[in-house]
């Protein structure tokens, strides 16, 4: 099966309607991925079935978390790229900013960009927790795929999401063992809720944890 014809399998599977221009930005996400893959190693996956599976629907699944309308969107440890950008692809109205300390991930980003065009979209060369007070409850959402633990991501994100907004953190099989670690303490946040959504294609579960940061 061909790349695009995958992509759209996956899609029709998650409900997800693309234009064609949508569709075609994936491709040319898929085309400079691999391309920059082969000197910088941005990603282990290698074959084009395994980083639209694996990286572009499982970015998709956090559509399932995120508020309806325009939304400040930050994506902290962001990598290549996810999930943060096919968000941006299929949700335009996203004003989004990709989080990044790896130099030759953030100009994979900055390249990427100028290929893809999508309006609204910064690059921050940083780590989460030193955005600085700029950045302070900017945000209505952050989500993210790197491996922060629960109460790690609560610590460095809660001061820059917005009273009333949220956080979205993609865990593994042990979700609950980290969550269980928040009861009884006077921690950032609390967990909002735990969507388990399907991966398609592969039939995997995703855990994402929906984050509500505590304010005093």
């Amino acid at each position: 099966m061909k790349p695009y014809d995958h992509l759209n399998k996956g899609l029709q599977k998650l409900g997800i309607s693309c234009s064609e221009k949508q569709l075609s930005a994936f491709m040319t996400y898929l085309a400079e991925l691999k391309k920059w893959n082969k000197a910088y190693n941005l990603t282990a996956l290698k074959t084009d079935e395994d980083i639209i599976i694996k990286h572009f629907l499982d970015s998709l699944l956090y559509l399932k978390a995120l508020p309806e309308g325009a939304l400040k969107l930050a994506d902290a440890g962001t990598g290549a790229g996810f999930p943060g950008i096919p968000l941006k692809i299929v949700r335009p109205e996203i004003d989004l900013t990709l989080v990044e300390s790896s130099r030759k991930k953030a100009a994979f980003l900055r390249h990427l960009i100028r290929q893809l065009k999508p309006a609204g979209t910064t690059v921050l060369e940083q780590r989460l927790e030193n955005l600085g007070r700029e950045s302070e409850k900017t945000f209505d959402v952050i989500v993210s795929r790197a491996a922060f633990s629960i109460k790690e991501f609560l610590g460095a994100a809660c001061p820059y999401v917005r009273e009333g907004g949220i956080l979205v953190l993609n865990k593994g099989p042990k979700v609950s063992e980290e969550v269980r670690e928040l009861d009884g303490t006077s921690y950032a946040g609390t967990v909002k809720n735990i969507l388990t959504p399907e991966l398609p294609l592969i039939n995997a579960v995703r855990n994402l944890v929906v984050l509500e940061c505590t304010y005093r």
